[in-house]
């Protein structure tokens, strides 16, 4: 190369340089070790690498990298670009791509770093913070896992977005130095776990635009200031789902810029803040301000300037009263979306005339919850508006569906008309009147009639719930094996019959969930199914036959309810194929016989076996370390209960009703889940365990939370844009367990866990002192240990046992009296020490005076304190906690007494008589 000959120093270097950028291939050399560098921790982390790096030696040739003029690297787009080699979605919390920022500080001239959707750990910002020309920075859904990394944000001065939602942020917004970030244009910190208040700095930034902070643990009010200098160029401003309290500001719609504005989900209570609607942010376009404790007036009138307004969300503030009457008969808006859930809503909003006839462009309405009666309007079927998703659910609305709303709705894709009065029957043509339908709910009305066929027409229907009606007939077969895009059918509740599934044996079921309970349905279960079912529940029916699984080709099923049947036969082996069951319920059935081993292979969560004649051993069925809720109550299982011991995580443990035999060991209070244990009915023998006081009863978790592990509210995307829609409900719901308390045999379904928690052990053949540790038990609800061989007194302590609404301590072999702090309890309803050996006076004070004499009855030397001169009055008072220290025996403690005193006059003898005792009084 001719330049490079001896032409002096500067011309040389220029010459070397100009070499180096050659051998480059278009970009710096250092740039492009980087971009290896990049390369190989994605090889390392098992990830597929984008195809042209290292092909050429122009980096700024590769995919995913842009260069300026000077062809040095000025953005880097690696969305996504963590792919396992294998295909598999990274599953939250699991491996992650260790990715070290550092590697980024050679990009100079970088200004756009994107790497959304990676899973990769980040530890901290180093490596970024010598970039100052970077202006955009996107960070979300990767992990963020220092906890001061926050701290240090404030550093990147230069950014002008910054994208970190989804990044497990945590910790306080005071601790980043928003005054530092003077070029910020567009924040996001959305779905982390950021708390504490909004710091007044963030609301300064002169140059903010889109601000979103919903989602988080955030608290306090948001900040108030002037508007002069600050936030005029704000337009979108996001914090929902956090934990504000105190009013919205007025000062939110004096914003001259503002577009977007999401409040919804907080604490926000008085009202709406609209002062001057003449002077309101006449740019905005969306208003959601839903799940708060707004009240007063909103006249929809107030934002007759607002021309750019399509979407409105008020739901769910219960003491705020809409009015949506309008002076003129025209609208400067034209909404797309209107959601008034769960508002104080006139029942006029039904008849008009109002808003809605105003409105030739909506597509979303929300009336639900809102206690409307009558019949519906002409105006919500008109062609005039074009409506997809129409909610009405919750009311007490009335009509045939024969004359309600079948003219062709051609747009209509969601509806939910569920929780109503509503009669009559589908149209069998219903694939013509909603042919693009998606979600149909219609559940809990009056509805008769057959199922129509023409259901299998709709392509794109996901989501059908009829359940709580009138309908009647068998079911289409097609709904089972023709179901297009369907992925969730609740028919349950009905008058239907037939074969179950449509008889559709040697068949492929479609559908990932399936409701048929509480129905007529007959016959056996189908021998060959397969398919990608994950729910299947066909309780409460008529079914017979055996519960055959051999060629069942389901391997996605994970829930299985053949409860409440006439089913019959044994548990064959092959139900243990079925590896993904998490929830099986086969009770009140005619099974027999022993149960398979199939505990290195069921990995339950929930089993309930019972009201059968099984037997055998009940651990061998399920793996011990997973199941949380267990009843295997009325069969004929028998042995030791050593097996209980391993069930580290249950919560709802139901034995009774069987032939289990031996001790209660010690190591059941390793147990530290429990909620509810019944072992009643069985030949348990000896004493109580006294840690039984140590496990902490009905003290952790509900059933949402249980549920949450395992089951999901299903969201159907219908593609109505940005509109938040509800949730429409496909989670599996736990059918309801028996317990018996109070008396009484009682029903527990859904929120079980904050209705009871208790304790029963009647019906065996224990023995000893019922320890005086059970007091502890501060959250068990009731307390049933009648009908063993208890001795002793009862306990004072129970007095400690605040939530106790039932005590069953009958026919036992008590004595003493009863102890007068149980009269402080102030919850409890039930209370029996019938037939014992109890003494003393029949309390008649606190929650004592409202129970009848048959609580006492068998106790000869009970005497009712009413009864003058033949009760002694109740003993003074004494602290709940000596007991067990002390006693409430006078003779005793004269015992105790006369003992020491002997006691004391044998050590004067010894010390002055012995001549050892000389010795020792001469040295004192």
């Amino acid at each position: 190369m001719s330049c490079c000959f001896p032409l002096g120093t500067m011309l040389w270097v220029l010459c070397v340089l100009q070499f180096m950028f050659h051998m480059a291939g278009g970009c710096a050399i250092e740039e492009r070790i980087a971009l290896m560098r990049i390369r190989s921790s994605l090889v390392e982390a098992n990830s597929e690498v984008p195809a042209s790096w290292g092909r050429s030696d122009d980096c700024c040739s590769w995919e995913r990298v842009r260069c300026n003029n000077s062809t040095r690297v000025s953005g880097l787009n690696l969305d996504s670009v963590y792919q396992r080699k294998d295909h598999t979605i990274v599953p939250v919390g699991g491996p992650c791509w260790n990715l070290n920022l550092t590697i980024f500080s050679s990009f100079h001239e970088l200004q756009q770093l994107d790497l959304f959707w990676n899973s990769a750990c980040l530890h901290n910002f180093d490596g970024l913070q010598g970039l100052t020309m970077l202006r955009y920075l996107n960070l979300s859904n990767n992990r963020l896992i220092e906890n001061n990394i926050l701290e240090s944000l404030g550093k990147l001065a230069s950014l002008e977005v910054i994208n970190f939602e989804r990044t497990g942020l945590s910790g306080a917004l005071q601790n980043i130095a928003f005054r530092n970030l003077n070029n910020l244009r567009h924040l996001r910190l959305g779905s982390n776990r950021l708390d504490g208040s909004i710091p007044a700095s963030l609301f300064e930034l002169p140059r903010l635009q889109f601000l979103h902070l919903s989602e988080n643990l955030l608290r306090g009010h948001i900040p108030k200031m002037d508007l002069t200098g600050t936030l005029k160029n704000l337009r979108e401003l996001y914090l929902g789902s956090n934990r504000l309290n105190g009013s919205i500001p007025t000062y939110l719609f004096d914003l001259p810029r503002l577009e977007y504005l999401y409040l919804s989900g907080n604490l926000l209570e008085g009202h709406i803040p609209i002062i001057s609607p003449s002077n309101l942010c006449l740019s905005l376009q969306t208003l959601k301000l839903a799940e708060n404790n707004l009240n007063g007036k909103f006249d929809f009138f107030w934002l007759r300037n607002c021309a750019m307004l399509q979407e409105v969300d008020l739901s769910r503030n219960a003491e705020l009263d809409i009015d949506v009457t309008f002076l003129t008969s025209v609208t400067p808006f034209q909404l797309r979306a209107l959601m008034l859930s769960g508002c104080n809503l006139d029942n006029t909003i039904i008849s008009g005339p109002n808003l809605f006839g105003t409105q030739r462009h909506l597509q979303s309405l929300d009336l639900s919850n809102n206690n409307f009666s009558g019949s519906l309007p002409n105006w919500m079927f008109t062609n005039e508006a074009p409506l997809l998703y129409l909610g009405l659910a919750h009311n007490s609305l009335v009509g045939s569906l024969d004359h309600l709303m079948w003219q062709q709705q051609s747009n209509l894709r969601m509806i939910n008309i569920s929780m109503n009065y509503f009669t009559g029957q589908l149209p069998m043509d219903i694939s013509s009147v909603f042919p693009n339908l998606t979600v149909l709910d219609a559940s809990d009305n009056n509805i008769s009639g057959h199922l129509p066929p023409s259901l299998c027409n709709i392509n794109d229907l996901e989501f059908v719930d009829l359940s709580n009606n009138k309908l009647t007939g068998e079911v289409p077969s097609c709904l089972f094996t023709e179901c297009g895009s369907r992925d969730f059918l609740r028919l349950s509740n009905n008058n239907l019959g037939g074969p179950i599934l449509g008889g559709a044996n040697n068949k492929s079921i479609c559908g990932g969930t399936i409701y048929l309970d509480s129905n007529y349905f007959e016959g056996p279960l189908p021998n060959n199914l397969s398919g990608e079912v994950s729910i299947m529940d066909f309780h409460d029916n008529k079914l017979s036959g055996e519960l055959d699984v051999s060629f069942w080709n389901i391997p996605s099923l994970e829930f299985l309810s053949v409860a409440s049947n006439s089913l019959t036969g044994q548990i064959y082996p092959t139900i243990c194929k079925l590896t993904s069951l998490k929830y099986l319920d086969i009770s009140n059935n005619d099974f027999e016989g022993s149960i398979p081993n199939c505990s290195s292979k069921l990995m339950l969560y929930f089993l309930n076996m019972s009201s059968n004649t099984l037997s055998g051993f009940p651990s061998y069925f399920f793996n011990s370390s997973n199941v949380e809720v267990l009843d295997i109550r009325y069969n004929r299982f028998m042995g030791s209960l050593d097996w209980i011991l391993h069930l580290y995580q249950i919560k709802l443990l139901l034995l009774g009703g069987n032939m289990f035999e031996g001790h209660i060991s010690a190591e059941l209070c390793h147990l530290q889940y429990l909620n509810i244990i019944d072992m009643s009915q069985n030949r348990l023998s000896g004493s109580l365990p006294p840690c039984i006081g140590a496990i902490p009863f009905g003290y952790h978790t509900d059933d949402d939370d249980f549920l949450s592990n395992y089951f999901y509210d299903v969201p159907f995307d219908v593609s109505l844009s940005s509109m938040d829609l509800p949730l429409f409900d496909a989670i599996y719901v736990l059918q309801g367990f028996t317990f018996s308390t109070k008396g009484n045999i009682y029903t527990f379904s859904r929120g079980f866990y904050n209705l009871m928690s208790g304790i029963d052990l009647s019906a065996n053949m224990l023995s000893g002192e019922i320890p005086w540790e059970i007091g502890n038990l501060s959250h068990v609800k009731s307390l049933n240990l009648s009908h063993n061989f208890f001795i002793g007194q009862i306990p004072a302590t129970i007095a400690n046992m605040s939530a106790l609404e039932s005590l069953d301590l009958s026919h036992n072999e008590l004595g003493g009296p009863i102890p007068w702090q149980l009269t402080q309890m102030s919850s409890l309803e039930v209370f029996s020490v019938a037939y014992n050996n109890l003494s003393g006076c029949i309390p008649n004070s606190g929650q004592f005076s409202s129970f009848n004499m048959e609580s006492y009855l068998g106790n000869t030397n009970l005497q009712n304190s009413s009864q003058e001169n033949q009760c002694s009055p109740d003993l003074g008072p004494m602290e709940v906690e000596d007991v067990g220290e002390a006693s409430d025996d006078p003779v005793l403690y004269i015992i105790c007494a006369a003992s020491f005193v002997l006691a004391f006059w044998a050590t004067v003898v010894f010390l002055f008589c012995l001549p050892f005792g000389q010795r020792v009084m001469l040295q004192l």
